[in-house]
């Protein structure tokens, strides 16, 4: 299988332009509410405390729902927001305004191997939500993949919620993050076309 293949559904979407942004978020804002709860199980696999003053990272975390979720589990976190949208991280920062001390803003393509130079790892947590399919093409996610491992700590685990199935499925993802060089990799739970997969930076 050729990683740079380009054979499954695409979408375009226009991150850079606040109008498009502001209909996308209306849209997904009714979605809301049920993948809450499934981000909420997703952090649950994070082996840290509440009270753990974790340093997290949120790789594509849009208008901050995920960010959101991740204060709730872990008051005492530090996050930092990556972002491909400055509209996107306009909503955001507004959203978490209230979290202001608490949360780092990073403007970055995943495409663009800038984006974790300026991250400030290591991490305790990686996390991401409905965003990294979003590169389509595969070698690309690989490199992504590659690249937030090296970000984290030993032993650290990445938690992904993502729609797999629209990029070659959950197995195949399963075997990327295998050949990136994470270990104790794991799909806790799958509903097509969705999924979380779980996996650990050697420690």
């Amino acid at each position: 299988m050729a990683l740079s293949q380009r054979d499954f559904s695409s979408s375009e979407h226009d991150w850079h332009s606040g109008s498009y942004v502001g209909w996308w978020i209306e849209r997904d804002a009714g979605r809301e509410e049920a993948r809450r709860t499934r981000l909420q199980e997703m952090l649950a696999l994070a082996p840290y405390g509440r009270d753990a003053a974790t340093k997290v990272l949120n790789v594509s975390g849009g208008y901050g729902v995920l960010t959101e979720e991740v204060l709730r589990a872990f008051p005492k976190a530090r996050v930092t927001l990556q972002d491909y949208s400055d509209p996107m991280l306009d909503v955001a920062r507004r959203r978490l305004g209230w979290s202001a001390e608490q949360v780092r803003f990073l403007l970055g393509d995943l495409r663009e191997r800038s984006w974790c130079e300026r991250a400030g790892g290591p991490f305790d947590l990686v996390v991401s939500s409905i965003a990294i399919h979003n590169l389509r093409d595969l070698g690309q996610i690989a490199a992504c993949y590659s690249d937030i491992l090296g970000l984290l700590k030993p032993g650290a685990p990445f938690l992904d919620y993502d729609v797999f199935d629209v990029a070659r499925g959950v197995e195949t993802h399963l075997k990327l993050f295998e050949t990136a060089g994470f270990v104790g990799v794991g799909c806790p739970w799958q509903e097509s076309p969705a999924a979380i997969i779980a996996a650990y930076a050697r420690g």
